[in-house]
């Protein structure tokens, strides 16, 4: 049996030290021993043996063939381990499959935040909107357009927002914490278009008309057609960044889509579907709204960050003639979302009209602008729904039929009290 006294025994020990190797040497060399051991057993892994059909013997003899100094120099240059300081936002030469070390905490911690809040459209009961919805006296007229054409928008633009990150900017974003994030988000547009897809067939509608809408309806084209252009260029996979005006273009890209696709495009059917479900219509449909504006806001927040990240990396980016097209943007939008608000309520429905969200939508433009350090440009505007703030908030937020979130977690762990 082993007894530690015997290590603490002089005699012999010296000589025996000063012959043995360092503790780091003897790792070194039983690494380079599995090396070694490991390189001849995948060699011999390669040989063709009497067991392998046609098929196998040609895959080993194909990698036989494999030149490996194809991308060589990309590999080698990425090689190093990254150092925080190294990572950029857009333009960043450092590995970015290197995940840590973050150097945007705020990224992770929403990609983190943003699989807590997983949820999938079938957990939304869609009974009473379907009895409500079929029922002769159920809606009128004013609240079966406003359902129809919010429905035909949001399953357009949430594809366009979808298409935008998977074909543009998740290879324009050159941090891997934010991919991470994009990547989720990405996702959570694919829920959001199912959804809607899922509101859709539970309800009946005609699904090539409201799916078209976009093509066929002046007020949902206008508003997917603002969008699409600011895609065209960075969509094209030779684009790359890396000249002020490149940059630049991705930037436009980044506040149509961000500040105002999903910023202001989207805000006012939130709020009168949620408005209709405060009053006990449609209930399941304003019940998965409700869980996408806490997605959208999430997004809009993470948006907003990056945008002014690559303000604060790049400050030549941010001039003069830029504010003022992002000024623009942003009020163009605005007047496109007041001209939706008006096409589909022209008359006073919901406990609102027109007008109240006029003047709603105005003060979020204002949020907006100074979100991005722009100057408002719609002073003294106020907020005629207070009770949507209450939504915006991501932990802990009101359900307005009779049932309250306490915790918006994965999958059924839905809490309610």
């Amino acid at each position: 049996m082993l007894s530690w006294d015997e290590f603490d025994k002089d005699d012999g020990a010296e000589g025996a030290t000063q012959n043995a190797k360092p503790a780091a040497a003897v790792i070194d060399l039983s690494l380079e021993k599995l090396d070694s051991e490991g390189g001849v057993a995948a060699q011999e892994a390669r040989a063709v043996s009497a067991d392998d059909s046609a098929a196998v013997a040609r895959a080993k003899a194909a990698l036989d063939q494999l030149d490996i100094a194809e991308g060589l120099a990309e590999l080698e240059g990425s090689s190093a381990r990254v150092a925080v300081d190294e990572k950029r936002m857009i333009n960043c030469r450092a590995d970015l499959n290197q995940l840590v070390p973050f150097k945007y905490d705020w990224a992770w911690q929403k990609y983190l935040d943003g699989c807590a809040n997983h949820w999938m459209p079938q957990e939304v009961n869609m009974n009473a909107d379907i009895a409500l919805w079929k029922s002769k006296d159920g809606l009128t007229e004013d609240e079966r357009r406003i359902v129809m054409r919010n429905l035909g928008f949001f399953s357009t633009a949430d594809s366009l927002v979808a298409n935008n990150l998977a074909l543009a900017v998740y290879r324009l974003i050159t941090n891997p914490e934010c991919r991470q994030y994009i990547l989720r988000q990405t996702f959570e547009e694919a829920i959001h278009t199912h959804a809607y897809q899922y509101c859709i067939e539970s309800l009946g509608m005609d699904e090539g008309a409201i799916f078209n809408m976009y093509h066929e309806i002046p007020s949902v084209a206008k508003k997917a057609s603002w969008g699409l252009k600011y895609t065209r260029s960075i969509s094209d996979p030779t684009f790359t960044t890396g000249t002020v005006e490149t940059d630049k273009e991705l930037l436009r890209n980044l506040i149509a889509y961000y500040c105002v696709l999903e910023g202001i495009f989207f805000y006012c059917g939130f709020t009168q579907i949620l408005s209709m479900g405060r009053r006990n219509k449609m209930t399941g449909v304003a019940e998965q709204f409700q869980y996408i504006l806490r997605d959208e806001s999430m997004h809009l927040n993470f948006g907003i960050d990056v945008i002014n990240q690559i303000k604060i990396e790049n400050p030549h980016l941010w001039d003069a003639a830029m504010k003022d097209e992002a000024t623009q943007m942003i009020l163009q939008g605005t007047q496109l979302e007041i001209e939706y608000a008006r096409d589909t309520m022209p008359r006073g429905v919901l406990g609102m009209n027109a007008a109240m969200m006029e003047d709603y939508l105005k003060f979020i433009a204002n949020r907006r602008l100074s979100q991005i350090g722009l100057k408002e440009e719609y002073p003294g505007t106020t907020n005629p729904f207070p009770w949507m703030s209450e939504i915006m908030d991501l932990k802990k937020e009101k359900n307005f039929f009779e049932t309250r979130v306490i915790e918006y977690q994965t999958g059924g762990a839905l809490s309610w009290d």
